[in-house]
């Protein structure tokens, strides 16, 4: 999954990189609003997280742009403490939620899951698929109750195709998604990591998982009804940041 934080403080940018980038989500950063209407227009981001008090245009008239632009990526809004009235004005908007600055990191991706989530319609955060449990919480994959040790991009990249189990998806969509604008497009880094997968996911077990759809990309390979999600503990929030 692909977020695009918008935040002009650096310490906080940085920090908020830092901790979705731990959380195996690739992250593009914009220091101010126009930086980031080019992005998000330029890029399939699967999240926004929006500041509102940034430098040269502000987050409100950020929004409002994206959303006249007929762009529908979820957005995560950060406003101050004081500054209720933003709030309102930002989900009139079009944002999809919200936190008040100073807040705490686990509640930040609490909010992120849920919202990456939303299109499914499902309150729940566990993804089955087939013999394979995800939990997105604890960044934890089983295959038939055996735990694979997957390393955070191998995980991110499993993630994605459980999501669209059943459905064939480009190797441009998977780069999209599990990889940040660093990426370079030329590079066949999507087949190794595939085979990286392949390695844990299906060699060690009986059935393939894992199909290459030769010219088209990869899938995997179960019927969409198969991919699932189900309810899962919530973690207690215990970092704060201003």
């Amino acid at each position: 999954m692909r977020i695009l934080v918008v935040e002009d403080d650096a310490p906080l940018a940085s920090i908020l990189l830092r901790t979705l980038r731990e959380e195996s989500y690739a992250v593009d950063h914009a220091p101010d609003g126009q930086e980031a209407e080019w992005l998000a227009f330029e890029n399939p981001y699967d999240l926004i997280i929006l500041d509102l008090m940034l430098p040269r245009k502000n987050g409100m008239e950020v929004l409002k742009t994206l959303r006249d632009g007929g762009l529908t990526t979820p957005v995560l809004i950060l406003t101050a403490r004081d500054a209720k009235e933003d709030v309102v004005k930002g989900l009139d908007q079009g944002a999809d939620d919200y936190l008040t600055k100073p807040f705490n990191l686990d509640e930040l991706l609490a909010r992120v899951r849920a919202l990456l989530r939303r299109p499914s319609g499902e309150p729940a955060s566990m993804i089955e698929a087939g013999p394979l449990r995800i939990d997105p919480s604890r960044k934890e994959v089983t295959r038939d109750g055996q735990v694979l040790q997957l390393t955070a991009k191998e995980y991110a990249l499993l993630e994605y195709l459980a999501r669209h189990a059943g459905t064939v998806l480009s190797r441009t969509q998977l780069s999209e998604h599990v990889w940040d604008m660093n990426f370079e497009p030329t590079s066949n880094v999507v087949d190794v990591y595939i085979g990286y997968l392949r390695n844990k996911v299906d060699r060690p077990f009986e059935h393939a998982l894992i199909k290459t759809v030769r010219g088209h990309g990869y899938m995997l390979d179960l019927p969409v009804s198969q991919a699932k999600v189900v309810p899962s503990v919530a973690v207690e929030n215990v970092t704060h940041v201003s």
